[in-house]
């Protein structure tokens, strides 16, 4: 036997009659339809019963159910396109202002930030392409949408500042090696209006920054590109009052170094997502102890945790019921639960009657080829 449910009201019951075998909830909670009245095709599947007189012979096969709660984040947090837009013109007009004067100053902090902030503008580029994509809807070919392009996008900025550091710290050994003049008050102006354009950037992504990984990057990205403006304008200042040009690159070492400590989190939890590692906050056992706790349930297994994007989660399992289908009622509770209480966006529930051994095919090592 077979059945398969859609649901993602949360407000239905946990216990409901034998649902009718031709019935389903859609994906948007909408009411059932007859689909021998409608004669109609759903993308995420429907519930129904293939073959009642199949309950006679549960002793030879077991009952699957599928319960999917879509409940997608595919859209960004309101405002954001308006923020990458801002930003990147914000700041592709200031590395040519301090490409410009770093130049003419000869300083290197000052070129080495302009350098950072071409590099935030490829960062922003990826994190807005990437905003876009998570809104377009599955397809035939990427049946759970774009927004792992979001991970991607994370995954790539955190690349692009670790390698941006690693020009910043070149250059600036270059200088202690062989130092040269530094025009102090060129520096300490331009790199001062470098550090209000990136404060700024960084403010209008500080919304959303804590829930989106892709987000966060963004964010890491001009919050960066502000500290490292403001380490610039200091040595400026301080050169010009002492002539200390030695300041000017071992202030941008400094700053590396903070940027390098802020950026490894977001390129450790990135990674982690692109390899479908369970996303952060998310806790496995808790999630295994509530879907084991419902009624019926002897076992779970092949449980599965990973993201579909910066903001959405996928879940899948195996739950042993002896007695059979609960019913699409109670599973659609159970994901609705998983959605709310557990940050689940989608989760596909298969229903198990234990009359056969199940292990899940991942624990199997694979074959010598």
């Amino acid at each position: 036997m077979k059945y398969t449910a859609h649901q993602t009201d949360d407000s239905t019951p946990q216990h409901a009659p034998k649902p009718d075998p031709h019935v389903h909830t859609d994906a948007c909670g909408h009411a059932g339809h007859d689909h021998a009245e409608h004669g109609h095709e759903h993308d995420h599947g429907h519930a129904h019963d293939h073959t009642q007189a199949a309950r006679g012979k549960a002793a030879h096969a077991h009952s699957h159910g599928h319960g999917h709660g879509h409940h997608h984040h595919h859209a960004p947090a309101a405002g954001h396109g308006r923020a990458f837009a801002i930003a990147v013109a914000l700041n592709v007009t200031i590395v040519v202002v301090q490409g410009i004067y770093g130049v003419l100053a000869n300083s290197t902090a000052l070129l080495a930030d302009a350098g950072h902030n071409l590099s935030d503008v490829l960062g922003l580029l990826l994190a807005w392409g990437a905003t876009w994509l998570a809104t377009r809807r599955p397809s035939a070919g990427f049946t759970f949408g774009l927004g792992g392009s979001s991970i991607l996008a994370s995954l790539l900025n955190a690349g692009l500042l670790l390698f941006a550091c690693g020009v910043i710290v070149a250059e600036a050994v270059g200088r202690l090696i062989h130092p040269s003049p530094v025009a102090g008050l060129d520096v300490f102006i331009v790199a001062l209006i470098g550090m209000a354009v990136n404060g700024f950037s960084a403010w209008l992504f500080m919304r959303g920054s804590e829930d989106d990984l892709n987000i966060r990057g963004a964010f890491m990205h001009m919050a960066a590109d502000a500290a490292v403006s403001a380490a610039v304008a200091i040595s400026g200042l301080a050169i010009l009052f002492t002539g200390w040009t030695w300041l000017d690159p071992v202030m941008s070492i400094v700053v590396v170094a903070v940027i390098v400590v802020g950026t490894w989190g977001l390129l450790r939890d990135s990674l982690k997502l692109a390899l479908n590692g369970v996303p952060p906050g998310v806790d496995v056992q808790k999630i295994r102890a509530y879907l084991a706790a419902q009624p019926g349930v002897t076992d779970v297994h092949d449980l599965h945790v990973w993201a579909l994007s910066t903001t959405g989660n996928a879940l899948s399992a195996h739950l042993v019921i002896p007695t059979g289908h609960p019913g699409d009622r109670v599973l659609d509770g159970i994901v609705g639960t998983l959605r709310v209480e557990f940050d689940m966006h989608h989760a596909t529930l298969q229903v198990d009657m234990g009359t056969t051994q199940h292990r899940c095919a991942l624990d199997h090592a694979p074959h010598a080829h």
